[in-house]
């Protein structure tokens, strides 16, 4: 069973002025998905704070698969993909292109995301946006995928051919 850690990026949700929602979402999704989700935490939209707990996720090989919710938007304290460019060690470009290219079929406002997704040693980080409609859309579609890409990146699995 694949260890997953899940990140909400909100400085309203922080400051308990809002209750996140999308989190909760991302858990039961994994959970369905026989992800154990052994870490959640709730931080400000903070670049630093964002990529050290990124890091620190990774580096103590805590879970396999980071997932983040919020701070992919346009406003000016919206920081999650440079937090996680920050701290990757290779970019995984395929993995918001697809959730965007399937989005684009749902809202035109898809195009508007600037998830990013990338590795830092066994972990495989996802941004995701931030609301609970768009997370069940954008990671229900990726999750079929992520299994076989985790599998690889951890040694399970040996290469990419299909059966």
């Amino acid at each position: 069973m694949m260890k997953a850690a899940i990140i909400t990026s909100s400085d309203s949700g922080y400051a308990g002025e809002r209750e996140d929602k999308s989190g909760s979402v991302i858990q039961e999704i994994l959970e369905a998905n026989d992800y154990e989700v052994v870490h959640t935490i709730l931080l400000p939209d903070d670049r630093k704070m964002l990529a050290d707990e990124m890091a620190r996720i990774a580096d103590e090989g805590i879970a396999e698969l980071i997932v983040t919710t919020g701070g992919t938007g346009f406003s000016p304290r919206d920081c999650m993909p440079e937090a996680t460019k920050d701290i990757i060690e290779r970019e995984v470009p395929g993995i918001p292109e697809a959730m965007r290219a399937y989005s684009m079929t749902i809202t035109p406002r898809a195009m508007l995301s600037r998830a990013a997704a990338g590795i830092r040693k066994g972990t495989l980080i996802v941004n995701l946006p931030g609301s609970p409609k768009a997370v069940r859309e954008s990671l229900e579609y990726i999750i079929p995928a992520l299994e076989h890409g985790l599998q690889i990146l951890t040694g399970e699995a040996t290469n990419c051919a299909r059966k």
